[in-house]
């Protein structure tokens, strides 16, 4: 991945996972991709997230590999050396956004109104995350700013479920969507990654 527009091409829905315990990690990814899914937003909200994102690098190759929930300038370095392919915030604070760029790597900020909005697009920043995306509007709010931010597109995360997915997927200005339930935690949990792989394979024939 060399641009950010290239992430909003790989899959109609990005998983964003949470990883709890690292022998997880591995057979999670490998499931996504063996789904059809290749692209995972591996979330920095666990002690063993760096790790994790180190050993999909190292073993899971053929997927193209996010940190997200990226919040601070020291997460951002840390997870680009682990490995990571992009980067993902959840808002956009000017050292974060400075630190983000700073490492070269396509990143995905986090806005959630107009004015967040145009101050990322100041930047040259045409790709965003609309987080949290249903209580923040929702479906309604992306088609309305699309007429006023026609050149910004944007991946809707938080609160997006299979039956609204395609409903944002419909819009113009989005490109993917964001989604926890490829990973269920009852699913990880019991190791069924074969499940995981169905919930992959449905994704991928959302678009």
């Amino acid at each position: 991945m060399e641009t950010a527009a290239e992430l909003f091409d790989v899959s109609p829905v990005v998983p964003v996972v949470v990883i709890d315990e690292i022998e997880h990690a591995v057979p999670v990814a490998r499931a996504l991709a063996a789904g059809g899914v290749r692209i995972i937003e591996l979330t920095l909200r666990t002690p063993v997230a760096l790790q994790a994102i180190e050993r999909v690098h190292t073993e899971v190759p053929e997927i193209v590999l996010g940190a997200g929930t990226v919040t601070t300038p020291e997460q951002a370095d840390q997870a680009a050396r682990a490995g990571a392919a992009f980067l993902v915030t959840p808002g956009s604070t000017d050292r974060v956004l400075n630190a983000v760029a700073a490492t070269g790597l396509p990143f995905l900020p986090g806005v959630s109104t107009v004015s967040e909005a145009m101050r990322v697009a100041e930047r040259g920043v045409r790709e965003l995350k609309f987080f949290p995306a249903e209580a923040s509007g929702g479906v309604d709010y992306l088609r309305a700013i699309n007429a006023p931010l026609p050149e910004l597109r944007f991946c809707p995360t938080g609160g997006v479920t299979p039956e609204s997915a395609p409903q944002y997927l419909a819009l113009p200005n989005v490109g993917c969507v964001g989604g926890t339930w490829l990973t269920p935690k009852d699913a990880l949990a019991s190791g069924d990654f074969g499940r995981v792989e169905a919930l992959a394979k449905a994704a991928a024939s959302l678009r």
